[in-house]
C-alpha cells in the first residue's frame, strides 16, 4: 500500500495543484482536510473538485465553535492586537487547522502532512511549529520551498493542472489574495502592494461598506458579558460564534473594522494587507469597555503588557508552548469578576459609549465626585504628592545648587 499524506485543503488553485503534484514526486495517497473555521460558502463543491484533482479522499471539518472558544476568547479577553491594529484572524486560526490536519493524520495512520504556504509568509511558520509541536515524528512537506515544485504564476499552475487532465474554473486573473473565516478577511495583492495607493475599497470590501456609505443614523447595539466571555447581544441569548456573525453583520453596514497596515512580518518583510473585522472590532471594544470599569489599575497595566505578548505569541505560531499556556493563565484569572453590560452606538465606523453597567464596577459616584466624602478628602491629597513627588523634588534642587 502507498504511504498517505494530508494535504491542507482550501479547494483554491495552489492546493488544488499540490494533489497531482504529491502523486507525481512522492507518490502519496492524498487525503485531503479541509478545517471550516467558518469560510461559508468557499467550501461549496470541494468534495467534487478534490477528487477531479486526484485526492482520494476529503475530510471537511467543522471546527467553528472550537475556534471561536477556544482560539478567538482567549485574544479577546487579552486584548492580543499584534501591532496595535491586526485582530489576528488569520493567525487564530492557523493552531486548530494545524491540530485538525494532526488529528486526520493520526485517524490515516498517514507519514506525512503537506501545506500550500508560501515561503514568504507566516503561515509557513505556523503550520509548521504547530506540526512539530502537534507530531514532531511527522514529515512535512512545504510544497513551495520543495527543489521538486517549479511552478511559479497561477499560469503556470494552470498549465499543470491542465496536463494533468484538471479542468477547473480558475483563471489567471488578477486578484487580491484572501483568507477568510468566521472572525475576518484579509486581502493582499494589487494596488496594496503599493503603500502609496489608496485601497480600491470599491473592488476589494467583502464584509463591509467604506464608512461614508454606512447608515446616517446610529444603530444602538447592548452586548452582555459573564467572566469575559459574551453571552447576549440586544437581549437575545447566543452562542460565543452566533454573536459573532450577527456583529459581522451590524459592524458590516455600519463600516467597523477596516483596517489597512503595514506589518512586520516574522520572516523580516514588511507587508501591507487591508483587514476586514467588523464584528470582532466590536467585540473586542465591548469588552475593553467592560474592563476599564472593574480591572483595578496595576491588573490593568500589567494585562495590557500581557495582551501584547500574547498578540505576539499568536502572530508567531507559537500556540501550542507553554509560554502561551502561562499568558493565557494569567489572563483567564483577570477575567473572573469582567461580567455586565456594555451600551454602544455604530456610527459610520465609529463605536460610541452610550453606557456600561457592572455589579463589579470600582467607579464609585461618591468618591470620583468633587464634593468631599468620608472616603476621600482634598486635603489627603498633601500628603501624597509630597512623597509621590519626592524625586523630582530632590533631583530638582541638586541641579539648582550645581548651578550655584
Amino acid at each position: 500500500m502507498k504511504e498517505k499524506v494530508v494535504l491542507a485543503y482550501s479547494g483554491g488553485l495552489d492546493t488544488t495543484a499540490i494533489i497531482p503534484w504529491l502523486k507525481e514526486n512522492y507518490d502519496y495517497e492524498v487525503i485531503c482536510v479541509c478545517v471550516d473555521c467558518g469560510q461559508g460558502n468557499e467550501l461549496d463543491g470541494l468534495e467534487e473538485r478534490a477528487k477531479k484533482s486526484g485526492a482520494a479522499k476529503l475530510y471537511i471539518e467543522d471546527v467553528t465553535d472550537e475556534f471561536c472558544e477556544e482560539y478567538i476568547m482567549p485574544c479577546v479577553k487579552g486584548y492580543a492586537v499584534y501591532e496595535n491594529k491586526y485582530l489576528l484572524g488569520t493567525s487564530m486560526a492557523r493552531p486548530v487547522i494545524a491540530k485538525k490536519l494532526v488529528e486526520i493524520a493520526r485517524k490515516e495512520n498517514a507519514a506525512a502532512i503537506c501545506h500550500g504556504a508560501t515561503g514568504k509568509g507566516n503561515d509557513q511558520i505556523r503550520f509548521e511549529l504547530a506540526i512539530k509541536a502537534l507530531a514532531p515524528d511527522l514529515k512535512i512537506i512545504a510544497a513551495w520551498r520543495d527543489e521538486k515544485w517549479t511552478m511559479d504564476s497561477r499560469e503556470s499552475e494552470i498549465r499543470y493542472c491542465e496536463a494533468h487532465g484538471i479542468n477547473l474554473p480558475f483563471s489567471a486573473d488578477n486578484s487580491y489574495s484572501r483568507d477568510r473565516n468566521l472572525w475576518h478577511i484579509s486581502h493582499e495583492g494589487l494596488e496594496l502592494e503599493d503603500p502609496a495607493k489608496e485601497p480600491n475599497f470599491e473592488h476589494l470590501l467583502v464584509l463591509s461598506v467604506p464608512p461614508e456609505k454606512a447608515p446616517d443614523e446610529a444603530e444602538y447595539v447592548t452586548l452582555t458579558f459573564e467572566a469575559g466571555v459574551p453571552k447576549s447581544i440586544n437581549g437575545k441569548e447566543m452562542k460565543v460564534s452566533d454573536i459573532i456573525r450577527e456583529l459581522n453583520t451590524l459592524g458590516g453596514k455600519h463600516g467597523i473594522g477596516i483596517v489597512d497596515i503595514v506589518e512586520n512580518r516574522v520572516v523580516g518583510m514588511k507587508s501591507r494587507g487591508v483587514y476586514e473585522t467588523p464584528g470582532g472590532t466590536i467585540l473586542m471594544e465591548a469588552h475593553q469597555q467592560l474592563e476599564e470599569l472593574i480591572l483595578d489599575r496595576d491588573t490593568y497595566a500589567l494585562k495590557k503588557d500581557m495582551g501584547a505578548k500574547l498578540s505576539q505569541i499568536v502572530y508567531e505560531g507559537k500556540w501550542f508552548t507553554p509560554l502561551r499556556e502561562a499568558v493565557q493563565a494569567f489572563i483567564e484569572s483577570t477575567q473572573k469578576y469582567v461580567t455586565g453590560e456594555v451600551k454602544f452606538k455604530l456610527y459610520k465606523g465609529n463605536i460610541i459609549k452610550a453606557g456600561t453597567t457592572s455589579p463589579y464596577s470600582l467607579y464609585d459616584a461618591e468618591i470620583a465626585s468633587f464634593t468631599t466624602g468620608d472616603l476621600y478628602d482634598h486635603k489627603d491629597a498633601s500628603g501624597f504628592i509630597n512623597l509621590f513627588g519626592l524625586s523630582c523634588k530632590v533631583r530638582a534642587m541638586k541641579l539648582m545648587q550645581e548651578k550655584k
